[in-house]
């Protein structure tokens, strides 16, 4: 029998099984994924009168925002003109989107001063407010970047961590084709043994090697906790030994809940919240090797790779841009939308030392999300690559607030 056919079959026992188990109530085992808004007492966002507008001004370069504002435009005129996408209370079309986001564009693309920006804003957009953690607006902001690494296409004893594409065994199902019941909810998971089975967590890849010679390996990096933070941030450059730079990136992942090792250090008192950063983990697990692979099995989570060219691409498939590009709870926040925060960024020293923190203001796009990224109080600002990045993204971690414009309907036409 073709390999198509087997395969073909076992996938749908697979999902006959899973319905069954559900069915019962019993297929807890499995990880879930949510794909839209569970029901919530007080709404994501929350529609502003203009007293209630911040002093919106930017401090970034305008060409910068119009590329991101293209990008947007690349992902909505992919979807259907007639989609609708929620902001609070409200509902607007594919199209209005597009028209919104062309509006700003062709706004910023001339030269303006921050008083004619805000009166375009007032007579032209409706503005809306993150409801944050506290329901009055506070959202902590984090950082991401593009890492490098150092790696191989040949396994050696100095290349030995796998970067792994997605195994053929793993299966993402969208169990709301089969019942109403179900709707915006998906299961990650393996069939073995005439069993649906949670795929297999980050202990079981990368301590008893479970996936050896059933998954493609696209490069071997040299660094464990390399890998591990690569997977955090989703994608990177990996530079061979042959001289080659390859561009991995985001593809699917095993299902299971991201659990933060940042915070588990700080609940052991091994660093101080006040110290925390990526940096600081980093130095921890150079200290205390012995415990690297407890504090990362922590973390269940694990993320398959693919090899494609190009910069880093968020999670509606369009390239990110450096310091316009935002993540956020794709359940709750409508991709590609335009958006504005309020928050704090890093001064850094000729020695790449961060030196304090000032206010950072400036529009973005809605445009990747994050496992560790959930609720109206969280946002992920992506920094793009080199020191500066690794620096801002590593040490951020601070309040702000977030805004989303959207066009006023009546100047849609």
């Amino acid at each position: 029998m073709p390999a198509c056919c087997i395969r073909s079959r076992w996938r749908h026992r697979a999902i006959l099984t899973v319905l069954f188990l559900w069915s019962l109530g019993v297929a807890a085992g499995c990880a879930v994924e949510t794909a839209w808004p569970p029901a919530v007492e007080v709404l994501p966002l929350e529609r502003l009168e203009a007293k209630q507008f911040p002093e919106f001004s930017d401090d970034m370069a305008i060409d910068s925002l119009d590329h991101a504002i293209f990008q947007s435009l690349t992902y909505l005129n992919r979807i259907s003109p007639d989609r609708e996408f929620v902001f609070g209370n409200d509902r607007y079309t594919t199209a209005h989107l597009i028209r919104s986001l062309e509006m700003f564009r062709e706004f910023a693309k001339s030269p303006f001063s921050e008083s004619s920006l805000r009166d375009f804003i007032h007579r032209r957009y409706i503005v809306y407010r993150s409801t944050g953690s506290d329901r009055a607006g506070k959202v902590l902001f984090t950082g991401y970047y593009e890492p490098f690494l150092q790696g191989s296409r040949d396994e050696s004893e100095h290349f030995r961590f796998p970067v792994y594409k997605t195994p053929d065994d793993l299966m993402s199902i969208d169990l709301s084709l089969f019942s109403s019941r179900f709707e915006g909810e998906r299961i990650v998971a393996r069939y073995d043994n005439h069993q649906v089975l949670p795929y297999h967590d980050r202990k079981s890849i990368s301590e008893h090697r479970i996936l050896e010679g059933k998954a493609d390996v696209l490069a071997w990096v040299d660094d464990r906790v390399d890998l591990f933070f690569l997977q955090i941030q989703g994608s990177g450059k990996i530079f061979l030994d042959t001289g080659e730079i390859i561009n991995v990136h985001y593809d699917a992942s095993n299902g299971h809940p991201y659990r933060s090792i940042g915070r588990l250090l700080i609940d052991e008192e091994k660093i101080p919240r006040s110290e925390m950063s990526m940096q600081r983990i980093r130095t921890y697990l150079s200290e205390h090797p012995e415990e690297i692979s407890r504090i990362l099995n922590h973390n269940p989570s694990y993320i398959f790779f693919s090899e494609e060219h190009g910069s880093p691409r968020g999670a509606i498939g369009v390239t990110l841009t450096p310091g316009r590009s935002l993540a956020t709870d794709r359940r709750l926040f409508s991709p590609g939308a335009l958006a504005y925060i309020h928050t704090q960024k890093p001064l850094v020293s000729a020695e790449d030392r961060i030196t304090g923190w000032i206010d950072m203001q400036r529009f973005v796009l809605n445009q990747d999300t994050g496992g560790a990224i959930t609720g109206p109080g969280r946002a992920d600002l992506y920094w793009g690559n080199g020191p500066y990045a690794e620096l801002a993204a590593g040490h951020m971690q601070h309040p702000g607030e977030l805004y989303f414009l959207v066009l006023k309907p009546d100047l849609s036409e």
